[in-house]
């Protein structure tokens, strides 16, 4: 089995076109659901499939075999939640990584496609009437 690595990092190349610079929470997102392993700057890893992620790369994983950093002692546990500050890195399915990439272009050629435009000879300005409203934090008016 072929697989990536994804090592988390402050700095981007400026090499990178603005598409990839996203590419670490998209990966994260297309991975959901598939195995992969993860080790920790404590030098355990751990092997199991990703249920959740969110944008601080905190994961949650089911079915998981912790390894200690020995790599003599295995532990199954049923579900653990890793901080994303502790990963060192991420090893995925390169079918995950093409995945990825598929999910990033149809989204980006999904922008800019607007809703329904409504033309009611005014522009809707939500609440407040645009230009004044009630008020715009100038007192409470009178006298």
């Amino acid at each position: 089995m072929v697989s990536t690595v994804l090592r988390p990092s402050r700095r981007f190349s400026t090499a990178l076109t603005p598409s990839l610079l996203q590419l670490p929470l998209g990966l994260l997102t297309a991975a959901q659901g598939h195995p992969m392993l993860v080790e920790l700057k404590n030098g355990e890893t751990l092997n199991g499939h990703l249920v959740n992620c969110d944008n601080w790369m905190n994961l949650i994983l089911k079915e998981v075999v912790q390894t200690s950093p020995e790599g003599d002692r295995f532990f199954r546990l049923p579900e653990v939640y890793v901080r994303g500050n502790n990963i060192k890195y991420l090893r995925v399915p390169d079918e995950i990584v093409e995945l990825a990439k598929d999910q990033q272009q149809q989204s980006q050629q999904n922008r800019g496609r607007g809703g329904q435009q409504r033309d009611t000879g005014r522009p809707d300005r939500g609440r407040g009437g645009g230009r004044g409203g009630r008020g715009r934090g100038r007192g409470r008016g009178g006298s």
